[in-house]
């Protein structure tokens, strides 16, 4: 069997009796003997039995823990091919077949050591009496321990046995949920989930661990209630502004991609001081507030209400006074909604994996001269597209965003203007 592409989750593609073969495992210019593990109407699944040559962007995975943890589908191939991979996938979502899209960029970071938030799910194991902590397994629920994760950001890694050690040493540990990691700009931070009260004695082993450690202590007792063990309130700095986060808020896990991604949305935008812009999507600001100081006004309308407040906040702590944020659900009818019969210029979108149907005619009769689309997701991306282009717009620029390397997550943004 003949492997000619690498699909976004780091299968080896082939054709097999006319349809596509997914080979996971397998790469690009490889010849492999596999195993049929689904064979479907329109195509195939498989497993490698043999590899009978190397591709040369064939790499030795750097974890230790790769081919079973379910985090990372790609680190046996080179950066390189994962990032071709990628755009030629996001290509053809974007274009026809006889057509494919042209993906101008590719906005990427480190591909190691890039990811600041973590969460790592506990399990105590009672024939081994120890405490397990870690991932997933790939198509599975049973956790595999990790020791070291290469694409946590440094110091987060480091903690990782240490926090092992403290966690298993507590009254506690048979009832403990999951522990989340996030690296703010301020100092690293952990959220513990434990399903009853702690012990005092538990307690201030926490307390120790958060000093010892310099990592801000926040405890869980139910998915509701968040309890700070300290002072400091988590940041991190974009385009020079400083964004405070609660550890529960949405921010975007790699720092560098990010940071490039709100300047080239920026830039495609081209904000000039008299311009309106309308931040649909917006969360806590990341790209409403870097926008406000380049624009007349700014509107952010965003679902979940905390984020609107923590963006409220983070506009007055920044002295941004040309702001508007409005709660609202866009998956409503939004013509109806307070924000919707104002005047804008300019568009920016950035919608969860669902995409954005319910806006699309809106945004469109507010007839913005350029509209950037920010996408986690390519299916939704194409679709929503299309009411764009089919209103007279053209797709101008086109970027592959290298958010989460080494895994099968294909994130993007395109820049559609009016002609």
């Amino acid at each position: 069997m003949n492997v000619s592409d690498l699909d976004p989750f780091g299968q080896g593609v082939a054709r097999h009796n006319g349809k596509a073969l997914f080979i996971q495992g397998a790469l690009p210019g490889e010849r492999v003997d596999v195993t049929i593990t689904d064979d479907k109407r329109n195509f195939s699944q498989a497993k490698v039995k043999r590899r009978l040559n190397d591709s040369p962007q064939r790499v030795t995975p750097r974890c230790p823990h790769f081919g079973v943890c379910g985090g990372c589908q790609q680190q046996h191939a080179s950066i390189e091919l994962q990032q071709q991979a990628k755009s030629r996938a996001l290509a053809r979502m974007m274009g026809s077949r006889e057509t494919p899209a042209e993906v101008q960029e590719i906005i990427s970071g480190s591909p190691w050591g890039y990811r600041r938030r973590a969460r790592l799910g506990l399990n105590y194991h009672a024939k081994t009496q120890t405490l397990q902590m870690g991932f997933r397994k790939s198509q599975d629920n049973e956790l595999v321990n990790i020791h070291q994760c290469p694409v946590l950001v440094p110091q987060l890694e480091a903690l990782l046995e240490p926090l092992r050690e403290c966690l298993s040493g507590l009254k506690a540990v048979r009832r403990l949920g999951h522990v989340e990691l996030v690296c703010a700009d301020n100092g690293p931070l952990m959220v513990l989930r434990h399903l009853d009260a702690l012990h005092d004695t538990d307690r201030q082993k926490l307390e120790r661990f958060s000093h010892s450690f310099g990592v801000a202590l926040f405890l869980a007792p139910d998915s509701e209630t968040l309890t700070a063990v300290g002072e400091d309130e988590p940041c991190y700095h974009s385009d020079g502004l400083r964004l405070m986060f609660s550890p529960r808020d949405f921010i975007q896990v790699n720092d560098a991609v990010n940071q490039q991604m709100v300047a080239r949305a920026i830039e495609w935008l081209d904000v000039q001081p008299t311009d309106r812009v309308l931040d649909l999507f917006c969360g806590m600001g990341n790209f409403t507030l870097p926008l406000a100081l380049r624009a007349e006004s700014v509107v952010g309308v965003e679902g979940v209400a905390a984020l609107v407040a923590k963006g409220e906040y983070n506009a007055r702590h920044n002295s941004l006074k040309n702001v508007t944020f409005f709660h609202e659900n866009l998956e409503d009818d939004v013509t109806r909604q307070p924000w919707a019969a104002q005047g804008f210029d300019k568009i920016l979108l950035d919608p969860a994996r669902a995409g954005a149907p319910g806006v699309m005619q809106h945004v469109i009769s507010l007839a913005p001269s350029r509209v950037v689309y920010v996408s986690c997701n390519p299916t939704t991306l194409a679709r929503d597209s299309e009411a764009l282009l089919a209103a007279g717009y053209q797709i101008r620029r086109l970027a592959m965003l290298d958010m989460f390397p080494h895994t099968g997550h294909l994130e993007s943004m395109a820049l559609f203007e009016r002609i």
